[in-house]
């Protein structure tokens, strides 16, 4: 493998390894070992019935978490392989990204948060790595997943000083001003692009966008032009689908463009040299990042923030606020095991026993919980 990588790449002979020492797999690299052990965990499953942008009942063909992570994977592999970057490695972040996210989206999150707020709050980021370091249960000889150091800096994001302490090795970088590796980068930056292009896709099938408003943005329009022009008859829904496609193709062409240039300018000559970058050295170039943006913030005055959004978002949020309160009154409403757990503890120990098996919900389970929390 170390043959066909970059310098600055991943590499796991030189990795800083795992919590708990195993002895390596027969027939898989490490980072595939990661991979698989995300796939095959019962927090990734749960995705398939979380919400992206639209509930789960609101329809089938809307994208889910699961989806959606699979997309940004795919995204991630594309640029990993073209940079000769670790693509398992790249594939296992991506794939974990999300696996600490609440029921309901952003909005199940906000509110999660705000009921945290006494606590130490809530961000899906740091709950990813709790699910993998302490959540998921499934191996005799350790808790959580065991995962590779660097699958675990890629999976954490973004993190508080204060946070920072409490997370030893994995978030010292945040104290130290470091930069995570460029695969982390990359997994970021898969995200957004991910994110941004198919939600519209789900928002025009919803009909709460128009394809007259979103050629208002020239990363939407000038595709979309294109496609236009070479199939003046094209149905709607292909015209749609050609349209994000070259738009994604556009800005992942660009990404792996811009990313060649910085990494021709800062010469890194190991994975070190990329923490030690000062910034990050995987991105798009200013122009393209001012189209994203510009998107961006389209979604959010249009598809995130329209009124049938928000109604929805007031009803979920209020499914979220009244099962955590009702856990904290009485931890018996909860399976044996939380249960047990919120009784040892007091304070934001029994507020984030709480917090974890209300963010392992998925949409239709919060549902029911909340139906028989409120008869």
């Amino acid at each position: 493998m170390s043959a066909t990588l970059a310098p600055y790449a991943a590499d796991e002979s030189r990795s800083r390894g795992r919590r708990y020492d195993e002895l390596p797999s027969m027939y898989r690299g490490e980072y595939q070992r990661d991979r698989d052990r995300i796939t095959h965990s019962t927090a990734f499953r749960r995705l398939v019935y979380k919400t992206q942008v639209f509930v789960n009942h609101e329809g089938d063909l809307y994208r889910t978490r699961l989806t959606h992570s699979l997309e940004v994977s795919q995204v991630g592999r594309t640029v990993a392989v073209a940079l000769q970057l670790n693509e398992a490695l790249t594939e296992a972040i991506c794939l974990a990204h999300d696996l600490g996210h609440t029921p309901f989206g952003h909005a199940g999150q906000e509110i999660l948060n705000a009921c945290m707020q006494d606590y130490g709050g809530f961000e899906h980021n740091l709950q990813s790595l709790r699910v993998v370091d302490e959540l998921e249960e499934k191996y005799a000889d350790f808790v959580g997943l065991n995962l590779m150091f660097e699958t675990r800096e890629g999976i954490l994001k973004h993190c508080s000083a204060r946070n920072a302490r409490q997370l030893g090795d994995v978030g010292r970088r945040f104290l130290e001003r470091k930069q995570p590796s460029l695969e982390g980068q990359l997994s970021n930056i898969a995200d957004a692009i991910a994110y941004n292009n198919h939600d519209v896709d789900d928002g025009l099938r919803a009909g709460l966008l128009s394809i007259e408003q979103l050629c208002t943005q020239p990363v939407f329009e000038t595709p979309f032009s294109e496609v236009r022009a070479l199939y003046p008859d094209l149905e709607d829904r292909r015209l749609i689908y050609e349209t994000i496609r070259r738009m994604i193709g556009n800005v992942v062409g660009d990404l792996i463009e811009e990313t060649r240039r910085r990494l021709k300018a800062a010469a890194p000559a190991s994975i070190e040299d990329v923490r030690e970058a000062g910034k990050p050295l995987v991105s798009m170039s200013d122009a393209m990042y001012d189209q994203h943006v510009s998107l961006k913030r389209f979604l959010h005055q249009h598809l995130y923030n329209h009124e049938k959004k928000l109604a929805m978002t007031r009803k979920v949020q209020a499914v979220i606020k009244d099962l955590f309160f009702a856990y904290m009154e009485d931890e018996n409403r909860m399976p044996p095991q939380f249960a047990a757990a919120a009784s040892n503890a007091e304070g934001a120990a029994r507020a984030r026993v709480v917090a974890d098996y209300i963010a392992g919900m998925t949409d239709r389970y919060a549902i029911t919980e909340h139906e028989s929390v409120a008869g």
